[in-house]
């Protein structure tokens, strides 16, 4: 069953640089259905839906690695197996000699139009992956973004408009 964001509320976790939940705040504990002891420590991808094209989340971690933000919209599982939509914002923390200590993620509501347009090209993503690879599903990814002429963050963005 899918569990809508509240318009007014975002999801704010932080991990350390190997993925693990170091904070979340109240709504992102609600929104999980987990107790903040089982997030603690866990890896951030305990809420990692199945309908998520693995390449979106080599995406991510590429760019946060190279100290770089991303937009993303991600489909959450909850601990008793419903869902959540976010439209997430992933950047890198840095300490004082600009090297990466962890993540900081806020998410807001996902426009309906942006779940609407994302939820087809996942699946494609997904079939893709599940019949070949996350290369090609980056391959194609990169076609449909070419053909639009545009790049991942403008049509992120777009969306989310």
């Amino acid at each position: 069953m899918e569990i809508a964001m509240k318009s007014d509320e975002l999801i704010v976790s932080k991990t350390d640089v190997k993925g693990r939940i170091t904070y979340g705040n109240e709504y992102f504990i609600e929104m999980s259905g987990y107790a903040e002891s089982e997030l603690l420590n866990a890896p951030h991808n305990i809420l990692r839906h199945k309908d998520m094209p693995k390449i979106i989340f080599k995406l991510l971690w590429e760019r946060i690695q190279a100290k770089k933000f991303i937009n993303a919209y991600v489909k959450n599982r909850t601990k008793n197996g419903d869902y959540y939509w976010v439209f997430a914002n992933v950047t890198a923390s840095f300490d004082k000699n600009n090297n990466i200590i962890g993540y900081f993620s806020v998410r807001r509501k996902p426009s309906q139009k942006g779940i609407e347009a994302i939820e087809g090209l996942y699946k494609e993503l997904l079939r893709i992956e599940n019949s070949s690879c996350v290369d090609q599903s980056a391959k194609y990814l990169t076609t449909i973004l070419d053909e639009k002429g545009v790049s991942y963050d403008e049509f992120i963005i777009n969306l989310q408009k």
